[in-house]
C-alpha cells in the first residue's frame, strides 16, 4: 500500500494545499486540532524523524523555516504557534511519513 503523503505529493490524492516547492508540500490537516492546523511534509519519503540522518539536516531546516513562514502567512506568528513532530507509535505518529504539524490561531494546550 502506497504512503498517503507520497500520494498527496504526487497529486494522486487531493489535499487543501497551502504551499509547494521542490522539497516540501504543506496542506490543511483533515482532522484539525486547532483553528490553524497545517502539515508540512517532505516530498522524499522518510518514515519518521527516527529515520533521518545528518544528510537530512537541510531538509529538516527547510521544514522548520517553512513552518515559520507559513505561520506568518496564516496570521498566527505574532500571537504564537506550536510546531510538533510526532515520532513512532508511542510518540503519537499515525502516518508513517515524516511530517511537521503547525498549530495556532487559538491557545494550544496538550499534545497533538
Amino acid at each position: 500500500m502506497e504512503c498517503i503523503f507520497c500520494s498527496i505529493a504526487a497529486k494522486k490524492l487531493p489535499a487543501t494545499m497551502v504551499f509547494e516547492d521542490e522539497a516540501l508540500i504543506a496542506f490543511q490537516d483533515i482532522h484539525p486540532k486547532a483553528a490553524v492546523h497545517l502539515l508540512i511534509v517532505p516530498k522524499v519519503h522518510r518514515s519518521s524523524l527516527a529515520e533521518t540522518t545528518l544528510e537530512d539536516t537541510e531538509l529538516l531546516g527547510q521544514m522548520l523555516t517553512r513552518a515559520r513562514e507559513l505561520a506568518e502567512k496564516q496570521g498566527i506568528a505574532e500571537r504564537g504557534y506550536k510546531v510538533v513532530i510526532n515520532t513512532g507509535k508511542d510518540g503519537g505518529q499515525i502516518i508513517p511519513h515524516l511530517h511537521l504539524h503547525l498549530l495556532g490561531g487559538e491557545p494550544i494546550h496538550g499534545a497533538v
